[in-house]
Order: structure tokens, then sequence, then C-alpha cells
């Protein structure tokens, strides 16, 4: 269907993808890994044709129609739904606004451009005919209820939509367009756990082959049948989901070890008989040939080591008391909109709580109400008596950092005590090395921006974590990195992220916000989607019995009469 041989890509900068080499077969669903700045995206935006790559060739069929959705969905808030899925039609939405103004030029025209009307309006007919534009209101109709969307929908603006919501229009208008090839980059981006859970779940239902760039390690896991790495401008690829690419990889890098230093020994053994027999009389010709047999002998290279990421751990938490927040009664109101009503909450020391709901139902806004930074409605939020020292992480680090300071400015007015060399040690720990530790905040990639954030998190002791989607940006071995420091703080820790795997490594309690109130699980991210599963199966059964009732009970009345 597709294959990509021997791509590579430079740019200004350097180079980026050196020998890129993997295919696209029918019923696929492959994934694209590698950290920041691999050439994930470079890939997808080759592979549709809007970049050139400097060298290798991409063979595919002329008639291949690929389409691409990228990280910013592109939908026009003034727009109806049903208007924003007509505009894939390009072509035919042209010639149905043609066809809608003829009618009105008809109405003054005399007698002469009436002829000409007339036939304009027959030729247009016939143009939109032959777009099959009378049968697209249907096709739209069918596809409004496939992405979610009630058939009332298709008349209300796209403004009164969430992103979640808008990321299913784009999607939306993209299979409209019966693609042969799926291009998605970091479709989960700032989606809610119910929305991604969807997208999974239709994007499955696909027969159409895709290629998926995303750092959500779940989402790769529940979808893909291939895995293809990008480590150093190199491909590799690995059959299975996310999980078996780790332990094909890990078996690949120890088995290349094992040959790798039986090589290297034998070459030393041989290399030694050379340099001892080289200049001898009586031994001299067989040291010449075991040399000439060394020079013939392909390599074996050493595995490519871990790729850089930031390592770290926070600071050793002053002991707090047990009660470290205490919610009491909490009524909230965002605008009309109640987000808490009456809710109560305890957490204690120790805990790593993360908190779900969908997007809108006040996680944010819970954290900034915790941290003291929006005053409650009604009730109250209080930080535990003894000893409870507060660290934030915000989501938007746009607007938690200073954008025209330097990097190293960002650390050193935190600590004017450190010399230069300490906070470039510090930073060199975040991947800020070299001239990058000058760059302005303002010109910082999100990744970059969110690493710096960390970095300040570390200056100042805190014993309660309290973090707003802190892997927005972030690779997955950076992840990996602060999955691991969570666990290794012996502080407290409330998270809020939509990333499941990454709540399912760090939280040891899991707090839903629905319908106002906090339900409180006390397990980890497993099994709170165990009891949900048993929620959903007892309502299940109870709604059978309440029907089966209802019917007894109506089947009696009838006897009675």
């Amino acid at each position: 269907m597709l294959r990509l041989e021997h791509i590579s890509k430079i740019y200004p900068t350097g180079e980026v993808l050196k020998d890129i080499n993997w295919e696209v077969k029918p019923g696929d669903r492959i994934g694209l890994v590698g950290v920041n700045g691999a050439g994930k995206s470079t890939q997808l935006k080759i592979i549709s044709g809007e970049m050139e790559p400097t060298s290798g060739v991409i063979i595919r069929p002329n008639s291949l129609h690929i389409a691409y959705l990228n990280q910013e969905f592109e939908v026009d808030p003034t727009r109806t739904v049903r208007e924003e899925f007509w505009t894939v039609f390009k072509e035919a939405n042209e010639v149905q606004l043609s066809l809608a103004h003829v009618p009105q030029e008809m109405e003054t025209a005399s007698p002469e451009e009436l002829d000409r009307l007339i036939d304009k309006l027959d030729r247009l007919q016939r143009k939109f005919e032959a777009l099959d534009g009378y049968n697209l209101d249907a096709r739209i109709g069918k596809i409004l209820p496939e992405m979610g969307f009630g058939l009332e929908d298709g008349d209300r603006l796209v403004s009164a939509f969430s992103g979640g919501w808008q990321m299913r229009m784009s999607l939306g208008k993209i299979l409209l367009q019966k693609p042969d090839l799926l291009l998605l980059d970091e479709p989960t981006n700032h989606l809610d756990l119910e929305t991604i859970e969807w997208l999974e779940n239709y994007l499955r239902g696909l027969i159409t082959p895709m290629v998926i760039v995303s750092h959500d390690r779940e989402f790769l896991d529940r979808l893909c049948t291939q895995i293809v790495e990008t480590e150093r401008g190199v491909s590799s690829t690995y059959l299975g989901n996310y999980s078996a690419y780790l332990e094909q990889k890990a078996e690949s890098q120890s088995a290349q070890l094992s040959a790798y230093e039986r090589q290297q020994k034998e070459l030393e053994k041989q290399q030694t008989f050379v340099d001892r027999f080289r200049a001898s009389a009586t031994r001299s010709t067989q040291a010449k040939s075991r040399e000439k047999q060394l020079d013939k002998i392909e390599r074996i290279e050493a595995p490519i080591a871990g790729v850089r990421t930031l390592h770290f751990r926070f600071p050793p938490a002053p002991r707090s008391g047990r009660e470290v927040v205490d919610i009491k009664d909490l009524t909230h109101l965002y605008g009309d909109k109640i987000l808490f009503l009456a809710a109560n909450l305890l957490i204690e020391r120790g805990d790593r709580i993360a908190f779900l709901g969908p997007n809108g139902a006040g996680k944010s806004t819970l954290l900034r109400v915790i941290m003291g930074m929006e005053p409650p409605t009604e009730g109250s939020v209080q930080l535990g008596d003894h000893n409870v020292i507060p660290g934030y992480f915000e989501q938007n680090q746009a607007e938690a950092l200073d954008l025209k300071k330097t990097v190293m400015e960002t650390i050193h007015d935190e600590v004017p005590d450190w010399d230069n060399q300490e906070v470039r040690t510090l930073l060199g720990r975040f991947l800020f090395t070299g001239d990058t530790v000058f760059k302005a905040v303002g010109a910082l990639s999100g990744g970059e921006k969110a690493r710096l954030a960390l970095a300040k998190m570390l200056l100042r002791p805190a014993n309660l974590l309290i973090l707003d989607e802190p892997t927005n940006h972030l690779d997955i071995p950076a992840k990996e990195m602060l999955e691991e420091a969570l666990k290794n703080y012996d502080g407290t820790a409330i998270v809020v992220s939509h990333d499941r795997y990454f709540i399912s490594q760090v939280a040891n309690k899991i707090v839903e916000i629905r319908d106002g109130e906090f339900r409180v699980y006390l397990g980890d991210y497993h099994y709170y989607l165990q009891k949900i599963a048993e929620e959903k199966e007892q309502a299940k059964l109870a709604a059978i019995a309440a029907e089966k009732a209802a019917k007894k009970a109506a089947k009696a009345s009838t006897k009675r009469k």
C-alpha cells in the first residue's frame, strides 16, 4: 500500500531522519514512537506530501487517498456543525452556493439574461449531480450519529461544543472523504478520558489502515498492531502493540549486547595473538593471516544506549501532619454551572490521588481552590494545621512562566545564591545544555516549558504536590522519569491527568467527580476500572429487574380490571 525506503530529512538545524524504512499494509494500525524531536510528525508530513524528503523514496499508488488529522482541529466556530461537515466537499459546496444565487438573479433578469441563466442553472445542476451532491446531505446525516451527535446538533454552532466534540467533527470530516490511509498526529491531546475511550473504540471498528503518533501509551496499547520506533534518525519495526514492543526491544538489546560482548572478547584474543607474534620469525606469517581475517570480520555494533532523558527526584518532603487537605461541604459555581454540591473529602499524608472526570467537571478549578487561588462559593477547603507545604504545577505553562526571562534567569531568580555552575548542573538534568540555557522562555516548545516548570519545583521542598496535567507535552521517556520520581516521593500528591497509563503508575486512590460529588475508590486505576464495571453491571441488572417488576405490575393490574 505504502512503503518508505531510505528516507532522510535534513533541516538547516541538522539531520532529523537518517535512514527510515517501513511500510503500511491493509489492516495495519501503526504507532510511531520516539522522543520529542525524533521526527515522528516529520514522517507524517512526508507521507501526506506536505513535505519533501531530502533523499529516499515513498512508494505508493497514485490513486492512494491519504487523510491527515493534525494536532490542531481545523473547524470554524461561526459555522453550524452541518455546514462544517459540508466544507469537506469543496467543489460541490461551491456549486451549491452558485445554484442558490441563480434563482435570485432570475427574479430581476431580462428575457435575454433569463435564457442564459436557465442554461447556467441546468449546467450547475448536472455538475452538482455528477459530484453526487444530492446524496451528500444524506452522507452527513449518517456520519453525525456515528460521531456521537444527535441530528438536532447539526444546526448548532461549532462554538457550542467542547474541544473533544470538535475533534469528533474533524475526524468525521476526514472520514467523509473515504480515505485509503488515515494519519493521526497526537489525536488524544486535551481530550477527557470518556472521549479518548470513545475514540479508541471507534478507530478499532474502522478497516482503514492508520499511522498514529501519540505519547499515550494506553492508547497505543489498545489500538496498534505494529510499532515503528525512530531512534537517532533510524527506524525499527516491532510487531504487536506498545507493551509487545517494549518486551521485544528489551530482548533485542539484550541479545545484541551478548553478541557484541562475545565478539569483542574474540577480537581482543585474536588481536593479542597478532600483536604478540607479528615480529616473530617463526609465527609472523600466521599473525599476518589472522590480521587480514580480523579486517574482514563484520563488526557487531553495541546496542544504542538508552536515549538521554531527564533524570530527577523530588527533594525529601518535610513531614506533615496526618490530615493534609480537608474539604467540607464544598459548593462551587462556575458561572451558572454547579461544579461541586456539598462535597466532602479528606486527603491524608501519603495519599497519591488522581482526580478523574470529564472536561468541565471542575478538576483544575478544584486544584486552584485547594491552593487558595480561588475562594469556594460555599463550604471550606483547608490545608492541614501541621506543616503542610504545597507545590503547584499549573496546566498552562505559558501562563505560569515569565516568557521574557531566559531559561537560566528563570532558575537563577529562584535561587539567587547559586552560582552559574550549580544552575547549569540542575538544568542539565532537565536536558537544557549549551546555549539552550540562554533561550527565552517564550521561544521554548511545550515540552521544554514543562521540563523547566518541573525543574523549578525541585528548588522548594514541598510535602504536598499539586500537579495539573503534568505530562502534557512530555515524551514517553520523560513521562517514565516523572512516574519514577512520584513513586519515590515520600509526601502527598494530587494529580489531574488524562494519561491513563500515568495514572495507573502513580495513583493509590482515585477520586471521580460525578454529579458534583467526590466518589472515592480506595485503590489504583485498575481497581477503579473494576469497580466501575461492577457498578455498571449492577445498574443494568437493577434496570432489568425494575422493567420485569413494571411488566408484572401492569399484567396484574390488567387482570384485576
